[in-house]
């Protein structure tokens, strides 16, 4: 397919790429780590218990029929799965500029990707990729290469999607379909979705380990001082006059982070204001705190 990007989006998609891989050597690597590892966790055996193990790990069927306490024992697998489903629908070329002007919801979630994809890479596990707008617009099987890199942040910054609404429940869907081994899945959106995705996701968070990216712009809160404005709608093309104070955000975040949570995912705001991988580095960083205690 010939690529609709103009040059100054090739300059900034490999802007992206190299910022990317900066911020992941100077911020995210050891976090990142931290926060996965343990995840990717084969059952391989049980054994009797001994003074020391840890008593999550009994096996209660096995103690319950012999009357010993039994432990089960996994192998971490040298290779884990990071699995990035992101947002492509109308609502994300929205945005008022960020802290630079020019930072759209789009350009943050192209960041966010670029940022854990390269972590990923650095730490040899493969990255795959689910985009999805009213239904799923592109699928990146998960490889480990700095080529692959490359293409999840191009596929999200120019995802070219065919729909315009949001269906993020079959997004989930195919991930719980396709993906059988534990990964660790980060979904990011406005999660403004009113659609019944919730169950989905609860029995995705059950087998692997889900963080949720709620993006957030100013515009969320509504804009003072304008008056009446025509607005087309992003993923309707529905266009009306409305009072400029009530352009906000259907749902408050915290709505929207409380019913992640319910669902199993560790949960956090990224504004289109803030520095993405700053961001990453301090939830990653509490991930792995929660993951010690």
């Amino acid at each position: 397919m010939t690529s609709l990007l103009t040059a100054e989006e090739l300059r900034e998609i490999r802007r992206l790429h190299v910022q990317a891989g900066r911020r992941v050597d100077a911020l995210l690597s050891g976090d990142y780590r931290s926060a996965v590892r343990g995840r990717g966790m084969e059952f391989e055996e049980v054994r009797s218990y001994q003074p020391g193990d840890d008593i999550r790990h009994l096996d209660w069927n096995v103690t319950a029929r012999t009357g010993e306490p039994f432990v089960k024992i996994f192998r971490e697998e040298r290779q884990l799965t990071l699995l990035l489903v992101v947002d492509v629908s109308g609502s994300t070329r929205v945005g008022t500029g960020g802290r630079d002007g020019r930072t759209d919801r789009r350009l943050q979630l192209a960041r966010v990707a670029g940022g854990l994809a390269f972590a990923s890479y650095r730490n040899r596990d493969q990255v795959g990729l689910v985009t999805f707008s009213d239904r799923v617009e592109e699928v990146l099987t998960p490889r480990r290469t700095r080529g692959h890199v490359w293409a999840v942040i191009r596929t999200v910054y120019d995802p070219r999607a065919h729909g315009q609404g949001t269906n993020l429940a079959e997004a989930l869907r195919l991930v719980a379909r396709t993906q059988k081994r534990r990964a660790v899945v980060v979904i990011a959106s406005d999660f403004l979705d009113p659609g019944p995705w919730d169950r989905v996701l609860g029995a995705l968070s059950r087998k692997h380990a889900v963080y949720g990216v709620c993006l957030t712009d100013p515009l969320d809160d509504g804009l003072t001082g304008l008056g009446l404005v025509s607005v087309v709608d992003a993923e309707t093309g529905r266009r009306r006059l409305v009072d400029a104070r009530q352009l906000r955000g259907s749902v408050p975040v915290a709505d929207r982070l409380q019913r992640l949570r319910r669902a199993g995912a560790h949960a956090f705001e990224l504004s289109t204001q803030d520095d993405p991988f700053a961001v990453l580095h301090t939830e990653l960083h509490a991930a792995a705190g929660r993951r010690r205690r």
